[in-house]
């Protein structure tokens, strides 16, 4: 089988520091609405679009069209876009292909929940910031042309290099010489996290103006954990920015730190992903594989987050993700053939946990 050196294991992650528990605030009405929450929730399941954007494997990226057809063939409810190239990118919609978009979504029966931005509000460079929030501005306009409800926004993406033909995270996410504090070693901390504020305060009024929510995921560099992106959404205070709380990269996966987090963030909460790879063992139940860089080493206790999004009443989607390097055993790069199978195994898994099976 095509994959990953990996480890079986089971249990919560431990070791990062935990944050002091945060008492859940009170939601307004305004923002519950605009979360789209519901007492009951009802999570579906997504595909999200960079899994076949022909970055991580050997071989082209899909068109839409594709993309939904798998999605639909898989079992997805919706598909999220990224807008990147070739398939995302506003710049490269005109109004006819946005209508063939459309049109594709309607023939499979597909919802778009999320457009997801790639931005980085941290540069202490005006111009910088007002590049991305442009692009994120076009995000939204796409959003709402599109039918989706939500634009998926980062504090400070580093980006996805391509190197010889394959997406890698290595050149800008660098542990020794390349950090995200050499980056501009003139700026602090608390410096960057005022600019990605600012610009946040922003989003959101583009969000209002195009009637699409914007989410903060709670993804380095900058934010440092969940309360970071909690903190942000909350200072920013605007009913039109909300939180994409995702499992896999949390700084802690004990239990009791995952619950304390779900349910501070509440209602705020409207979009997730999750992700990895997946085998089939020996008794045909499919099983997560653990990356040695993927959630700390362990396996993310999705049935527990799941039981907790149950409990706030979310009511969104949790989109599967493929979003590193596909490598054969030998370290060659993988093909096309295995990416569709970690998307039939990861529909399998999670709607599993889902539905109360696994």
């Amino acid at each position: 089988m095509n994959r990953r050196k990996f480890i079986e294991t089971s249990g919560a992650a431990a070791g990062a520091a935990v944050l002091g528990k945060v008492a859940p605030s009170a939601i307004s009405e305004t923002a519950l609405a605009a979360s789209g929450a519901s007492a009951a929730g009802k999570i579906k399941l997504g595909l999200y679009s960079i899994t076949y954007g022909g970055v991580w494997y050997k071989g082209s990226a899909l068109s839409f069209d594709e993309l939904c057809k798998f999605a639909k063939e898989y079992g997805f409810d919706g598909v999220e876009l990224d807008n990147k190239r070739p398939m995302g990118h506003p710049m490269d919609l005109d109004q006819k292909k946005r209508d063939d978009y459309k049109n594709s979504l309607a023939k499979y029966g597909l919802e778009i929940p999320c457009v997801a931005a790639n931005n980085d509000f941290s540069s202490p460079v005006p111009e910088h910031r007002d590049c991305q929030l442009l692009m994120v501005r076009e995000s939204a306009r796409l959003a709402k042309d599109l039918g989706a409800k939500v634009v998926r926004l980062f504090a400070a993406w580093p980006g996805v290099v391509i190197h010889e033909g394959l997406g890698t995270y290595e050149l800008t996410r660098g542990e020794q010489f390349y950090t995200f504090q050499r980056q501009y070693p003139f700026a602090t901390w608390l410096d960057r996290y005022n600019f990605v504020k600012q610009c946040l305060k922003e989003a959101a009024k583009m969000g209002e103006e195009f009637g699409v929510v914007m989410a903060l995921q709670n993804h380095e560099p900058l934010i440092r954990g969940w309360k970071d992106t909690y903190d942000l959404v909350k200072e920013v205070n605007s009913p039109w920015l909300k939180v994409c709380l995702d499992l896999p990269i949390f700084e802690n996966l004990d239990k009791e730190y995952v619950a304390n987090a779900v349910r501070t963030v509440g209602n705020l909460q409207v979009h997730s992903h999750f992700g990895g790879e997946y085998y089939r063992d020996a008794a045909g139940k499919v099983k997560p594989v653990v990356l040695y860089y993927y959630a700390g080493g362990m396996i993310p206790d999705y049935a527990h987050y799941i039981s907790l999004m149950n409990e706030i009443g979310y009511n969104g989607y949790f989109t599967f993700e493929l979003c590193h390097q596909v490598l054969n055993k030998d370290h060659s790069v993988g093909g096309i053939d295995y990416v569709h199978e970690q998307v039939k195994l990861a529909r399998e898994y999670m709607g599993n946990i889902v539905s109360g099976k696994a």
